[in-house]
């Protein structure tokens, strides 16, 4: 596949459809269902349902990052914009002080326009979004300002699975990269660990439905992801993740040429002390079984 010379949401700007899907994105906050939690409550009336966030985004942190995969990172770093708050409430996260507790500040659209502008005046190679399930009207809001003001970074939609088809939908042609974790294969267990049991259909559907968008990844030639899909599985202590099933899925009906990020820096953090065996760190031998049944189930295309 040939290398896209540039974003899809700049072509999209330039007709108008862009300003169309975030105007449609933001109506649907009156009866929320933009992420799999689907509260219906009116987040543009103040409501709140499960992701804790109202009428606007709350960012915790933005800039380069130089802890993402290798084909994001490059020599700028990856321009990551964490969203605080999330739709899932994983009793292990480890990024807790954001993701439970809210860590950040309310922006208006501009406001996040400028911190995309900004990630782009200092070199990083695209735009990461963290955590944005919840916040997508507001995001493709701020991407209408960015991109009349001239952004031109790929965009990276970096998720943890839960995310609804008809917002999905609304992103087609918009994100470049999509870079889902597949956490659970057990619905008890998601419900469990991230009271989210629906977790392991939604996250099937999801993925299906991003590599239907943007295909297997594809990188320019200096190495740097320009589109496609980056799929990521945490190991966790005791299996709890499912390997066999999550790589099985990936291989069989998405793309053996799937691009896999099998990470293994689990430690325990947040509430994890309360759920064994997540109570203590990912053993080297489960981290090297999980990358031996990647590699079983047909998948070749790994992380660095």
């Amino acid at each position: 596949m040939a290398v896209p010379n540039e974003p899809g949401y700049v072509a999209l700007h330039r007709t108008g459809e862009l300003a169309r899907r975030a105007e449609e994105a933001v109506a649907r906050l009156s009866r929320c269902a933009v992420c799999a939690q689907a509260c219906m409550v009116d987040r543009l009336a103040g409501e709140r349902g499960d992701c804790h966030v109202g009428r606007r985004a709350v960012v915790a942190s933005a800039g380069p990052h130089f802890g993402e995969e290798e084909v994001l990172v490059g020599t700028r770093g990856s321009g990551t914009i964490f969203f605080a708050y999330c739709n899932l409430s994983c009793v292990f996260c480890q990024n807790c002080e954001i993701s439970a507790d809210g860590e950040g500040d309310e922006v208006t659209a501009e406001d996040l326009a400028a911190i995309m502008l900004r990630l782009q005046e200092v070199g990083c190679h695209n735009i990461n979004l963290v955590s944005p399930s919840h916040v997508v009207p507001q995001i493709l809001e701020a991407l209408a300002h960015a991109a009349e003001a001239g952004l031109r970074l790929p965009l990276v939609y970096n998720t943890g699975g839960y995310d609804a088809l008809p917002t999905l939908r609304l992103l087609d042609g918009i994100v470049d990269i999509y870079m889902p974790d597949f956490k659970f294969a057990d619905p008890d267990v998601a419900w469990r660990l991230a009271r989210a049991r629906g977790y392991p259909t939604v996250a099937r559907k999801a993925i299906r439905e991003m590599h239907r968008q943007v295909g297997d990844l594809v990188v320019d030639d200096r190495g740097l992801a320009r589109r496609g899909l980056i799929l990521r599985h945490l190991v966790m202590p005791g299996a709890l993740g499912a390997a066999r099933e999550v790589m099985r899925f990936v291989a069989r009906e998405i793309s053996r040429d799937t691009y896999v990020n099998v990470m293994g820096q689990y430690y325990p953090a947040h509430e994890a002390g309360e759920h064994p065996p997540l109570d203590r760190p990912v053993r080297r031998r489960e981290y090297l079984e999980a990358v031996r049944i990647a590699r079983e189930e047909g998948l070749h295309r790994f992380a660095r």
